[in-house]
Formats: structure tokens, sequence, C-alpha cells
């Protein structure tokens, strides 16, 4: 069968061959080693000539695999600075309480993990010790993405350290009655703590790559310097598997991003058993990671290896490291000496003859406890590696044992992700293989005791002095007292309030125009980050290119093909604009961390991204929850939306749902503006409550989620009269009424209601005026700039009522005094506006787009979905109808009438 990655003779055909003779001399040169010493020894020569051509600069393919081996040699390992004794006694202890925490919490079925952070504790206390900087010190301090199942160990160091006391580690899990630990990393729950949310999987490693590019962003814009900031992301072998774990990859080395690292925790096992049964994860990985430009460190064996590979001369033993798959190296580790000499051993003469000259504890040594992932010299050899490499990100991989020191109930058992306690006697072994003083009369009523060495032991002072040494503790989160930012000058908003005249306005365009009037200001302009996924053009934006620029660390080094137009394709070093290609995952990693940095970095920014909405929220609603989760802050646009406004795009370009999906998230303040002033009004309240005074009750920590259209239509002047401002943040007001439109009903006209969202207020003022001018009917029509904002209001009033207090809800209290039924009209699914039925005393109705979308114009969507004018108009003479308030048979004469 023919290699598919070797060269083919088509190729080699293409290629010039200057001396053909010397190069007859080099292939049999490799001939001739592979005949009189093995294809081995053949395959071992042309590897180093790689490697010495690589690490000469000589232009040739990267070798993506290196040997089964640790990447830096014994020979070359730095000494570890410090007190390594005494660092084995603190991360023995940390061992201990994060066990201990998540078997006392299992007496209450509250669950938890205790596999991984045995497998990982050297790969967080080396960095502990060593090298993550706090925020105490100069500049914003590293930024740790902690993986989420190693969450134990993290509370275990800070109870150590003295930041959390029993009573919080006995809460672990439980945080309904306060003074509880989140199960992972939430900074909601934990904001003095935690930083970074890393569940779900694979969101930590995409949101670690757009961290450290957005640091780089913030200091070529002149914002802050945060250079020396360093970001860490600490992920499981299995977890890799995640398609967001390697998404952004290629961004980070084309990028040059040697401010971060990866640290993959390579215990070969996931949830139910190994990575890659099979094959080779390590190696796998590794692959991965040079194809996309990463530098990459290898630690995968500790110091009792060390006399094995001087023993092999013949290069058998890296050969059978290398061929031997995962889940045999995790039998291994399960199994005795005589087992593997057989398996192992046995299967080359030469490693028989290397057995021979090896004990049985020596064995065991090796294959059951000795990893590089469990020694701190080898981790701080590879981690001062990753941090000296300079022009690319590096990741480490680091190999372990899962359950590691929890005995041999839970190393490398495939159930060990699932096993959430030891027993007393377990304890008991464990403790003393990790040389701890906790006697047997402390397991008192068969409770395991949690173990602190004294808040004034050498240990503890330790522990601390590290930390006061690399900037405070670790991990940490701080909002740092900042003033607010000044608000814009008012008349950027108030423009709006006119109208367009005669001129047709999309509501994309208007937030477009709003954007760029904000961008100008002197005070808060520098801090907007315009954020788009490779849809800049059919959003309107081309005009900001060249006014603001595109990032690129290498700035334009071309001459863009439209350079002699005004809005011309313009990138620069120090480029406002963030845009991503067509990745909406990692626009969605930029905004978190840009809408986060007033924490990370204490410098409020002001992202806004747009993006088609169908693709915004169905696509990476997991990345909205974890921006809640962070405490975001910003406005998210979802442009192009509505079911039946996109002429001919179809099914999966047409949005009826967003606004459902966006109702789930509490931190997401969700609105459907029709109106340019509408926008205006809400992205000035939003920059008053997330970056100004946000009032007395109001959360400051949520983002905004507007829709806006592409249809252009009229934009109408701004209502005059109280209460319209509040009425547009709050969800709903009066648009006007049968009078104020100029439609004059007879005397005691049957009356109804109409609110509308977004583009469907449009079809709604028609249908007023064909009920007026055709039926005899008077409308009010109202806009329901939100309808998820005003069944949270409502939700807040029930509540109130609950606890004896009198509220009554603010959609209540519009339509107070309203005469007739409520008919409501969305572009969206009928349950978007049915979440305020409840609380509407009138007769209450919908209509929306329920359903798949489909390919046509728009007034033939529109009619197919039943939302157009004169389905609005047949749905309200049946409303009246049922009432009374018209003759049944006009329903039947308007679908005649009309054709429906």
């Amino acid at each position: 069968m023919t290699d598919p990655n070797a060269i083919q003779p088509s190729a080699l055909d293409q290629l010039p061959d200057r001396d053909p003779e010397e190069t007859a001399e080099w292939q049999a040169s490799l001939d001739a080693v592979a005949k009189a010493a093995g294809p081995h020894r053949a395959a071992y020569l042309m590897r180093r000539t790689l490697e010495r051509a690589e690490a000469g600069g000589i232009a040739l393919p990267k070798l993506l695999e290196t040997d089964y081996v640790n990447t830096i040699p014994t020979a070359a390992e730095p000494s570890v600075p410090g007190d390594e004794e005494m660092e084995r006694k603190i991360t023995a202890w940390n061992r201990w309480n994060a066990a201990a925490m998540v078997t006392r919490g299992s007496k209450y079925g509250v669950g938890g993990h205790i596999a991984t952070f045995a497998s990982a504790a050297w790969l967080y206390e080396t960095g502990f010790n060593h090298f993550f900087k706090g925020k105490e010190a100069d500049g914003s301090g590293d930024q740790l993405y902690i993986q989420g199942h190693a969450s134990p160990g993290i509370y275990a160091r800070a109870f150590l350290d003295g930041r959390l006391d029993e009573q919080h580690l006995d809460n672990f899990r439980q945080e309904a009655g306060g003074n509880g630990l989140p199960s992972y990393p939430h900074p909601r729950r934990l904001p003095w703590l935690w930083e970074f949310p890393t569940v779900s999987m694979g969101l930590g490693p995409l949101s670690a790559i757009y961290q450290a590019r957005f640091n780089r962003y913030l200091t070529a814009r002149g914002i802050k310097d945060v250079s020396d900031s360093h970001v860490w992301a600490f992920l499981g072998d299995g977890e890799m598997d995640e398609p967001e774990s390697t998404a952004a990859l290629a961004l980070a080395s084309r990028e040059g991003l040697d401010n971060l690292t990866f640290v993959i925790n390579c215990n070969l096992q996931r949830l139910d058993g190994p990575v890659r049964a099979n094959f080779k994860i390590v190696q796998e990985l590794e692959a991965q990671f040079r194809g996309a430009g990463w530098n990459v460190v290898k630690t995968m064996w500790g110091t009792a290896w060390d006399e094995l590979f001087q023993l092999d001369t013949t290069g058998a033993l890296v050969r059978r490291l290398r061929e031997v798959p995962d889940a045999q190296v995790q039998t291994y580790q399960t199994r005795d000496a005589a087992y593997i000499r057989q398996d192992f051993f046995g299967a080359d003469p030469a490693l028989v003859e290397m057995a021979k000259l090896l004990s049985d504890d020596k064995i065991l040594e090796c294959f059951h406890l000795s990893r590089g992932g469990h020694e701190a010299r080898k981790v701080y050899a590879a981690y001062k590696a990753a941090v000296e490499f300079k022009g690319a990100p590096t990741v480490v991989l680091a190999q372990t044992v899962k359950g590691h020191t929890l005995g041999e109930g839970f190393a490398s058992k495939n159930a060990n992700h699932q096993m959430k306690k030891l027993t007393v006697d377990e304890f008991k072994t464990m403790r003393d293989l990790l040389e701890l003083p906790i006697s047997d009369s402390a397991f008192a009523d068969g409770q395991v005791p949690y173990g602190h060495p004294g808040a004034d032991s050498a240990e503890v002072r330790y522990l601390q002095e590290r930390r006061a040494a690399l900037g405070g503790p670790a991990p940490a989160r701080r909002v740092h007292p900042v003033a607010p930012l000044p608000a814009p000058a008012e008349k950027a908003f108030a423009s709006f309030d006119k109208g367009s005249g005669s001129q047709n306005v999309a509501t994309t365009m208007a937030f477009v125009r709003l954007i760029k009037d904000l961008v100008r200001d002197k005070e808060s302009g520098k801090r907007w980050v315009p954020i788009v996924p490779d849809e800049a053009r059919t959003f309107g934006m081309e005009s900001l290119f060249p006014s603001l620029g595109i990032y690129s660390p290498k700035g334009q080094t071309y001459e863009p093909v439209d350079r002699d137009q005004l809005m011309y394709y313009k990138e620069a070093k120090n480029g406002q604009i963030l845009n991503e290609g067509i990745t909406e995952a990692g626009s969605m990693a930029d905004f978190i961390a840009a809408s986060t940095a007033y924490a990370t970095h204490g410098e409020p920014m002001i992202p806004f991204y747009i993006f088609y909405s169908m693709f915004g929220w169905q696509r990476t609603a997991d990345q909205m929850w974890q921006l809640g989760d962070q405490l975001g802050r910003g406005f998210l646009v979802g442009a192009t939306a509505g079911r039946t406004t996109l002429t001919g795009e179809g099914l999966q370009h047409a949005d009826g749902h967003s606004p459902v999906i966006a109702a789930t998230n509490p931190a997401a303040l969700t609105y459907d503006p029709a109106f340019a002033y509408e926008v205006a009004a809400i992205v000035k309240d939003g920059l008053r409550r997330m970056y100004g005074e946000a009032a007395p009750g109001e959360d400051p920590d949520v983002f905004y989620y507007l829709t806006v259209y592409n249809e252009p239509m009229p934009q109408p002047a701004k209502p005059s009269g109280p209460g319209i401002d509040e009425g547009i943040v709050k969800g709903l007001y009066r648009f006007n009424t049968a009078e104020s439109a100029g439609l004059t009903p007879v005397a005691n006209a049957p009356r109804i209601q109409l609110l509308g969202s977004g583009t469907a207020i449009h079809w709604t003022l028609q249908a007023q005026k064909l009920l007026a001018e055709e039926w005899g009917v008077a409308a009010d029509v109202w806009s329901a700039t939100s309808w998820t904002e005003l069944r949270r209001d409502a939700l807040e009033a029930d509540a109130a009522l609950l606890r004896g207090e009198e509220r009554v809800p603010f959609v209540r209290q519009a339509l107070q005094g309203a005469d007739g039924p409520v008919l409501a009209v969305s572009d969206y699914m009928r349950q978007v506006p049915d979440q305020i039925a409840q609380w509407v005393v009138q007769d209450y109705s919908s209509l929306g787009a329920d359903g798949f979308g489909l390919s046509d114009t728009r007034e033939a969507a529109r009619r197919h979905f039943g939302v157009d004018a004169e389905s609005i108009v047949v749905a309200a003479l049946a409303q009246l109808a049922k009432r009374g308030e018209v003759k049944a048979t006009a329903v039947k004469e308007a679908r005649e009438k009309y054709g429906l």
C-alpha cells in the first residue's frame, strides 16, 4: 500500500537537482546504513539530521513527532530554586485536603472529582511556587485558566494559605446557604478567587488564546502595557478532543503569542477510559501542535527512568515506548513486575537483557510511579523553557498517572473519574505515602479530618513568602477601583430622535452610524472594541476600516487592492477593529476577553460584537453562558435579524429564535428595537449601567443583546411625551394611537392594542391603517423593545408579592386602561411575545414566525408565516369578533379580501 505521506515521483520530478551525483551518494549512504545497522539506525540518523537542519534554520518540513521521551535531557535540567522538600510537604497537604473535601462532601451526594488533581498536583504547585505572577505587583499579573476538575486542589491550597477555612471546604458544591464553594471555576459564584470559567470543556483553551491575543492588542493600542502578563491554560488530554480546544492554534502561532503556555495533563485517561486506547495521545498532540507552529515541550518520564535510558545502547527502549499503545501503558500501572517483564521487556531481545539488570522494585518504581508530571524538577524545567521561548506559544505535554497517590483502588482505573471518595483505610495508606503527621485518632467517627500544619508553620510561611515574591495570591480576581467612564456627548444619541425623514434606513445602519459617532468621543472613544467575524461589509461597517484600522501585529505588509478607494482595507499594529475571519467562536472569545478587561487589567473596554443573528446564540450560546459567568460587559448585536427579513437566504439564515435562547441567560438583557432612536436610547442606557453610574439595585455585570435589521425602513421621529425613554429601556411604550396617527375612526369604534417588536412594528403600523380605513377599527400601536425584560420585571414582581411586598409588573402598569384586547406581533417564534401573556389583564393573543425559514421575498415570507399586515388585520378582527365587537362574518370577509 502506498504511503500517502511519501513524496511521490511526480513531485520529485518537479524538484530541480543541481548535482544528481551528490544526491545519489547521500541516498547510497542511507541505504548502506540501513543494510549494515538496520532501519532503526537509518531512521535515527535521518531524524537527527532533520533536527540539525531545523535548528540551523534550513527550510525543511518540520518533524511533527519526536521520540516518546523528555524534550529536555536530564543533564540540561536547571536546578529548582527554593526548598524542594518544603514544596513536597505543601503539595502533600494539598493532595490530602483535596481528597478529604470531596470525600466528606460525598455523604451529601454532591459529587466532586479527586483523580484529576491527584495527577496534576505538581503541575499546579510548581507554577504557584515559581512562575504564576499575582495581581499585587506591577502590571496585571498572569492569567490562569484552571482545569475545572482540578478545582478541589486549588481550594485546598487556598485553605492552606488561609484564604479559605474548614467551613468553606465543608460547603464544597453547597452554595445555597452561603459561604459555599462552586464545583468548578465560576467567577460569578466566587468572584474574588476565580477569574476565568473553564467548564464547559474546550472553552478554556479557546479563551486563553484570545486572552493572550487581547493582551497584545491592549499593549499595541497604548491602553495598558501588559507585556509582562503570561497566560497559562491547564487542560486535560481528553479535553483536547473538543473542537474548541484546537480551533485557534494557528492564530496563536501566526501571531507569535509567546505570552501563552498550554499545560496538558496527559494522564492518558478521559472520563470513561483511555483517551487513545490503541494509539498515543501525546504523540498525536505533539504532531498537532507542531504542525500548527507551536513550541512543544514533553516531560514524560521521571528520574527513575534515567538508569533505563542509560542502559538503552541500541535504542530498543525508546522504540518500545513509542509503539506501546496508551491503554497498555495504563495496564502496566496496575500489574506486577512479572507481567511487565514479559509484556514490555519481552518484546525485544535487547530489552530482555536490560530487564535482567533491573530489580522488581526498580521496574515497579518506573512503571507505577515515575512520570515527568509528578516531579518538580521535570516540571520546572519544562515551564522555564516555555516562558523563555520567544516567537511562538508553547505547549507542555506532561505525562502523569490519573489518581496518583490515591492508592491502588484509584490509580489508572477506568472508573476513577466517577469515584468520589476514599475509605478510611485508603486515607491512612495515603497519609503514610505522603508522610503527613495525622494520627489515627484524628479519624473521629469514621470522618476523614482536614490537615493543616498551622497558620505559623514553616510550610505556610514558605507558601506565603513564595506568593509574595511573585506578586500575591493566585488564582485571584480583582476589580480595580476605577472612575466611571464619562458619558459620551448627548448629541451622538439625540441625532436619532428626529428620524430619517424620507430616507429609508435599516436599524443595522443606524447602529453603525451611532458607533461611528461614539468612537470619536475624546474620553471613551478609544475604549470601543469593534468585533466582527468577516462580515463587516454585510453590516455596512467598511467605512470604519480606514478610520479605525483592523488590528494586526504585523501592521500592513502589502498594498491593499482597494488602496485608491475612500473605504480601503486598512490593517495596523494599533488597529481598533478585531476582524476575526469566519469564526463566531473566536469572535466570542475576543468579546469575553474585552468585556472583562475591567477586572483582568483594570481597564474598562466597551466591546461590541456584531454578527449574523442566526449564527450567534444558536452557534455559540455556550460561550454566552461563559461570558455571563465571567461577568462580562458589552454589546452583542445580532444583525440581519428576524425570520423574514433576509430575502432569498433561506432556512439556515432565517433567525426566528435567538431571543428565545437569549432569554435563558440571566446576564443577557435582550432587546428587539424597531427604530433608530430606540437603538440609541438602549445603547445610551447600557453605557450608563455597565460603565457609568448604575442605579441602586442594578447589576452592572450584564451584557446587552440587540437585534438589528437589514431592511431599510422609514425611521420616525421619537414620540414626545413622558415615559418614552423609560418604556424603551423597560421594554414597552405606546408609539401612537389611532387618533395621533391621523386615523379618525367612527364614534365608539371597537379598539384593539397592537404590540409589535423590531421590524414587525412596520407591518403593525400598516395593519393599524387597514383596520381604520377598511374595517372601522381603532388600533393603538405599542413598541415592545424587550419581551424578555418585561417578563423578568414581572417575575420579580411575583417574587415580591410572595415576600409580602406590593408591586405591579411594568407591563401591567403600561397597559393599564388600554381598551380592547391585545395582539402581539413578532418576527420571531410566538413564544417570544408570549413571555408576557400571563401578566396582561386584557384578552391576549400573538402572531409569530414559527417553523423553519425559507427562501423568498420578504412579502411572500411574511404571508407564509401569517405575520404580514393583512394577517394582522384578520387576527385582530378575530379577537374583536370573539368579544362581539365586530361581526363574526368580518373575519371571513377579510380572509377572502386579502387572499389568506
